[in-house]
């Protein structure tokens, strides 16, 4: 491949790229992003955080970065609409949902990619690669090539990369189209409101509020589905839909942005092929209901960031990389669920709202909401490391330490044994492993070993029973 290789070029600059570039530079990996877009979008297409991915910042010290440019609105959110009658308690330090836009979103990430050391280039739109047993070389529009030992597409629901491998995407075409705009309104904040909540009695798929700066954040369903999604709506195509719901269009006008969203759900078959993988909408799209996609592609990123880094730096066990798919698809297909879901849901036919009104039912029962909260928060994932307690394969929440707290002990990307027997020893690890012992917390188990992802991967009091579990993970120990 020749010196001047990148040990990764990640083809997208979105919030799941950036992600994963800055997991794989915290362990020294050479990354470049390529970015099709020579600027940031100003596109709004997600509003917030959730539970799990606020764990996620809070482990890798972005936390308060987000915290001071977002609204914590307290609870987890409410499914298709349907609003719990009672508050829902997560075990989760973040139990709240972060309101921050996602350019926001995008900027902390990319500045924080960039912070670490990962090359940047906007304005670079990839064409196409080919790939060997040693590496790929990608190829851009302007004729210029990049080689790199691995290739990661973070290039969305028309992903490239996912086209270029040929791996399939089944999954339901879209069969409801929404318009998104940012506009302007002459209408005031109480007519827009007074009108807003008239017409979602009957219409759930409509909305309209405002966002600051005189900003109106407006969703309507389109006419029908585009044959060309590619195409922006227009103005006026919006105003129709606004009159055509609403009986008036709130005297839109000075657009930030206009797009489309649909109902598809598409799910990739595989998530790899040789030296090129996939991650966020390139491997999975569905409906925007509850906020889901952003926070999807940032787990992928989590996931993948330090196994793919371990297969770089030449630990990994053999199988550590194939483990990307068999945890992340089914969390997928899990989100895929949900979000058809409520989009169902909040069809005004007489069937769907059939099921809404049971469902209402249901979630007084709190052991209903609380399943529902966790599958929106995303803290409700369990990757399958086979029998085991109930905590074996979940991720562990923040709690104290002697010292500082948990998540702040994970900074680094290492793995990380919580010992309270104070017994054990991850000699043979430390060159990848930490460890916590002596604690006074009730981990749920004399001594759990976290992954860098801050899953549970072992739980326990054996040393023997330890080594075996730091092998599988972490890859031979050093002499």
């Amino acid at each position: 491949m020749g010196s001047d290789a990148f040990d990764v070029v990640i083809i997208g600059g979105g919030p799941t790229g950036m992600m994963l570039a800055s997991e794989l530079r915290l362990h020294g990996v050479d990354v470049l992003v390529l970015e099709r877009d020579a600027e940031p979008t100003r596109l709004v297409r997600s509003l917030g955080l959730h539970a799990r991915s606020l764990e996620i910042m809070d482990q890798r010290g972005l936390l308060d970065r987000f915290l001071e440019q977002g609204t914590r609105h307290p609870g987890i959110g409410s499914f298709a609409g349907i609003v719990s009658p009672h508050p829902v308690t997560l075990d989760t330090a973040h139990g709240y949902t972060l309101g921050i836009p996602q350019p926001i979103t995008d900027r902390l990430l990319a500045d924080r990619a960039a912070e670490l050391g990962a090359e940047i280039r906007r304005g670079q739109e990839v064409t196409g690669f080919e790939q060997d047993d040693d590496g790929v070389v990608v190829e851009l529009a302007d004729g210029s090539r990049v080689r790199s030992r691995w290739l990661v597409g973070c290039d969305g629901g028309r992903s490239v990369v996912r086209r270029t491998l040929g791996i399939d995407f089944p999954g339901q075409p879209a069969t409801t189209e929404w318009i998104l705009g940012e506009v302007e309104a002459t209408a005031s904040a109480e007519e827009v409101a007074a009108v807003s909540e008239e017409v979602r009695k009957t219409h759930l798929g409509f909305g309209i509020g405002p966002t600051g700066d005189g900003i109106f954040r407006a969703v309507v369903p389109a006419a029908s589905v585009s044959e060309d999604r590619t195409a922006p709506p227009t103005l006026d195509e919006f105003r129709t839909q606004l009159r055509a719901y609403a009986g008036t269009d709130f005297g839109i006008h000075s657009p930030r942005s206009l797009s489309r969203f649909t109902d598809a759900t598409r799910l990739a078959e595989r998530y790899r092929v040789g030296r090129v993988l996939i991650a966020g909408d390139a491997a999975h799209v569905h409906p925007p209901l509850g906020g889901q996609g952003l926070n999807l592609g940032i787990q992928d990123a989590f996931n993948l960031g330090w196994k793919l880094a371990a297969q770089i730096d030449g630990w990994a066990p053999e199988d550590l990389l194939d483990t990307y798919f068999s945890e992340r698809h089914p969390a997928a297909e899990q989100v895929l669920t949900i979000t058809r879901a409520q989009s169902e849901l909040i069809s005004p036919e007489p069937g769907p709202q059939a099921v809404r009104r049971l469902l209402t039912e249901l979630i007084e029962f709190e052991d209903v909401a609380r399943f529902l909260a966790e599958k929106i928060a995303g803290t409700g994932v369990r990757y399958d490391f086979g029998d085991g307690p109930a905590l074996l394969g979940r991720r562990m929440r923040d709690f104290p330490l002697s010292e500082g707290r948990l998540y702040e002990r994970m900074r680094d990307g290492r793995g990380l044994l919580l010992d309270s027997t104070g017994t054990l020893t991850v000699a043979g690890w430390a060159d990848r492993v930490d460890s916590v012992a002596s604690l006074d917390a009730d981990l749920g188990g004399p001594a759990l070993l976290l992954r860098p992802d801050g899953h549970i991967a072992w739980i326990g009091a054996d040393q023997g029973d330890l080594r075996a579990r730091l092998r599988r993970w972490f890859g031979a120990a050093t002499e």
